[in-house]
C-alpha cells in the first residue's frame, strides 16, 4: 500500500505541530519548512481541521495547532482521515464494482485483511511517540526554522 502525497504532507503537518505543541504554526511556515506549496498544504490542513485533528485560528496571532495532545492522536487516525479510507481495489468501494471476476474472486479478503493490519499497526503509534525526544525530529525542525529565518 502506497500513501499519496496528500497523506504524506498531512502526516508532516501533524508531526511538526506535535513537536511545537501547544504552540501554533502558520501554513506558510510549515510549507517553507518542508519546501511545499502553501496552496496545496492549505488544502491538506483544511481536511485536518474538518476532521477535528487540528484547530485553525485566524488573525494576527492565528495559526494551526493540534486539537488534542500528541499522546491522544494516532498515526492510524490521521492516515484514515487523509486517505479517506481509500479502497485498495474497486470491489471494496461503494458497491458498483464492474469487475468480471467479482463472483468468484479470492483477492478481496486477503487485501482487506492486509489493509486492516496496516491501520492497526499505525493505531499503535501516537504522534508523541512518532516525534519522540530521541528521534532527532525536534532538532531538524529547529534547524530548518533557523535556516529559513536567517535568509535575507
Amino acid at each position: 500500500m502506497q500513501l499519496g502525497k496528500f497523506t504524506d504532507f498531512g502526516l508532516r503537518v501533524m508531526l511538526h505541530l506535535a513537536v511545537v505543541h501547544p504552540q501554533k504554526l502558520s501554513v506558510q511556515k510549515i510549507a517553507t519548512t518542508f519546501n511545499l506549496s502553501d496552496h496545496h498544504l492549505a488544502k491538506v490542513c483544511s481536511t485536518l481541521v474538518k476532521a477535528g485533528l487540528i484547530r485553525s485560528e485566524r488573525g494576527r496571532n492565528g495559526g494551526l495547532r493540534l486539537s488534542k495532545p500528541p499522546e491522544e492522536t494516532t498515526l492510524g487516525e490521521i492516515t484514515r482521515v487523509l486517505t479517506q479510507n481509500t479502497a485498495l481495489v474497486e470491489c471494496d468501494s461503494v458497491g458498483d464494482c464492474s469487475c468480471l471476476i467479482l463472483p468468484v474472486c479470492s483477492l478481496y479478503q486477503p487485501l482487506k485483511k492486509a489493509q486492516n493490519a496496516f491501520f492497526e499497526e499505525l493505531d499503535k503509534t501516537s504522534l508523541a511517540l512518532a516525534c519522540g525526544k530521541n528521534s532527532g525530529l525536534h532538532k531538524l525542525l529547529s534547524l530548518s526554522e533557523q535556516n529559513h529565518t536567517s535568509r535575507p
